[in-house]
């Protein structure tokens, strides 16, 4: 990827499917890029409450929102780069395709200054009241009440009314309301139906744009017009919103595909939308290329199939003799009852082994991979074991239950991913227990197979001999060194519990600082999730 954007010489957009996976390109291709301006652009929401009616229960939710101040900067301070210079390079979520300011009004909302500028204090003066700077005493209300009033129940135009003329009210006193990007269309002069602007238009019309991981990402960028538009219609439909809110969305993916010119979408499982882009003979899609290849020498799991007949006794077998040699097991079921039925009987049996399933916080997650690559754990059993942060090299061999199995969990391109959890390891084996060869199996395995001949024809031609990934200990948070004691917190009560939650937060935000300064974004990020973990503890 690296290479490509440097051999290109073209402002870039790399677009991924989560703010960690963002982060770690982020600090590579800043290492990769050090005269480049290189930006991250995500969500600067560290929480997010959308606006909802819900007819049915008769529930309206309003907004709530708390904003990441630094996520905020970076992302300002994306917007300058773009409209200062050309050598930008910018990681960014799905939040690139929601609206954004007009880049002209913007550039016409901040001048530059340099270093050795000549400039006279007065025009500086007068360029910032011009671009909006105000200077004024801060006014205190005090503590009295002033008004208690009674709220009858409004009708769907009394309330629309009622909102609309108090926001416009708003607007002429102090230039601003709440949910004033639901009124973006009026403000911008856009025609009903019109996309809003996005971090899109801040590029030129011949930048490069790299979709990591697409068959992830390009779901999700489809997905959020779908999404916000069914939730804008109910507030609309119910008297909560003018029809102007219709407007402040993400843009749709065929706005979203009409805005780039030049793609490269990368993904070891591509989407059925990439490769009919491939087969069109409209699109000039006709390279594709394939990086198989891993310098350290490892090849693609070896893959074995066994009947579903005692497959739970032979379970047990492998992990102890992966155990003995300090290696680590993946059990992957399709059902939360089945996972939890096999933790309970594994453990039952003597196993050390742990159940990771989706309702635990990201504190407890990370405490389970931790106590698994520290030996605390032999195995670990889940059901979509495709999620990021589970790239562990002790782990040498992938049990998959039920694999002949039909849906999501074991098409082609979830067993391949599946499979690939075990290719880190020089030792990688998978393990496929079913009755039958699906079809989805069949393929998984003939491309596995593809992947690894070509990798052993390789070492083979370069006298490369295979080495384990070193992935250091410390690479995972330590719950110790953060001092962060989840049942001791929760165990206290109401002085005693806040006092412990603002220290153990106060030496998180310390921590997440200096990594982020580091570049170790992925440790920044997951103490930023820890932090979200410990704030969303209740204070009872």
């Amino acid at each position: 990827m690296a290479n490509v954007i440097a051999q290109i010489e073209k402002p870039t957009l790399v677009m991924v499917h989560n703010k960690t996976l963002a982060m770690q390109l982020y600090g590579e291709l800043k290492t990769f890029f050090p005269e480049n301006r290189v930006e991250y652009f995500v969500s600067y929401f560290d929480f997010y409450q959308p606006e909802a009616y819900l007819p049915t229960s008769d529930i309206y939710i309003d907004k709530n929102s708390k904003i990441n101040q630094e996520i905020e900067m970076l992302r300002l301070s994306t917007l300058n780069a773009l409209s200062t210079r050309k050598d930008v390079i910018v990681v960014a979520s799905v939040a690139a395709i929601y609206g954004a300011q007009d880049p002209e009004q913007y550039k016409e909302s901040f001048f530059e200054l340099k270093k050795d500028t000549k400039i006279n204090r007065q025009d500086l003066l007068h360029r910032l009241v011009v671009i909006g700077y105000q200077r004024n005493n801060l006014d205190l209300f005090g503590n009295e009440i002033e008004e208690i009033a009674k709220v009858d129940n409004l009708n769907e135009a009394q309330r629309l009314e009622q909102r609309t003329n108090n926001d416009l009210e708003n607007l002429r006193e102090f230039g601003i309301c709440n949910g004033i990007e639901n009124y973006a269309r009026f403000l911008e002069k856009r025609n009903p139906g019109e996309a809003p602007y996005t971090l899109l238009d801040f590029f030129p019309q011949d930048f490069l744009t790299i979709i990591d991981e697409s068959h992830m990402t390009l779901p999700q960028i489809r997905g959020m017009y779908n999404t916000d538009r069914s939730r804008k219609e109910t507030l609309v439909k119910y008297g909560f919103r003018l029809p102007s809110a219709l407007d402040n969305r993400p843009l749709s993916f065929n706005e979203f595909t009409k805005r780039l010119n030049y793609i490269i979408y990368t993904s070891a499982t591509p989407g059925d939308y990439e490769l009919n882009l491939i087969k069109n003979e409209k699109h000039n899609f006709n390279q594709t290329v394939q990086q198989v290849i891993r310098p350290t020498g490892l090849l693609d799991p070896t893959i074995e199939i066994k009947p579903s007949l005692n497959q739970i006794n032979d379970i047990i077998e492998q992990i102890k003799i992966r155990a003995k040699n300090q290696e680590r097991v993946f059990i992957t079921t399709l059902t939360i009852r089945m996972a939890e039925e096999l933790t309970a009987y594994l453990q039952e049996q003597k196993i050390k082994v742990a159940y990771l399933h989706n309702e635990l916080k990201t504190l407890e997650r990370t405490k389970v991979l931790l106590d698994l690559r520290k030996g605390v754990y032999d195995a670990i059993v889940g059901i979509n074991l495709l999620r990021e942060g589970l790239d562990v090299p002790e782990v040498s061999l992938i049990c998959i239950l039920d694999a002949d199995k039909s849906g999501f969990l074991r098409n082609t391109r979830s067993l391949v991913q599946t499979i690939g959890r075990a290719a880190r390891n020089v030792h990688g084996h998978v393990i496929l227990y079913a009755d039958n060869m699906s079809l989805a199996m069949k393929e998984a395995i003939e491309e596995t197979q593809r992947r690894r001949q070509i990798q052993i024809a390789y070492n083979k031609k370069h006298n490369i001999t295979p080495v384990n990934v070193k992935k250091s200990l410390s690479e995972i948070i330590s719950i110790k060194e953060l001092d962060v004691d989840l049942k001791k917190l929760r165990a206290s009560k109401g002085k005693e519990k806040l006092t412990a939650k603002n220290k153990i937060i106060s030496e998180l935000r310390v921590e997440m600082l200096e990594a982020a300064k580091a570049l170790n974004f992925e440790k920044a990020a997951a103490l930023r999730d820890l932090i979200l973990s410990i704030e969303s503890e209740d204070n009872k």
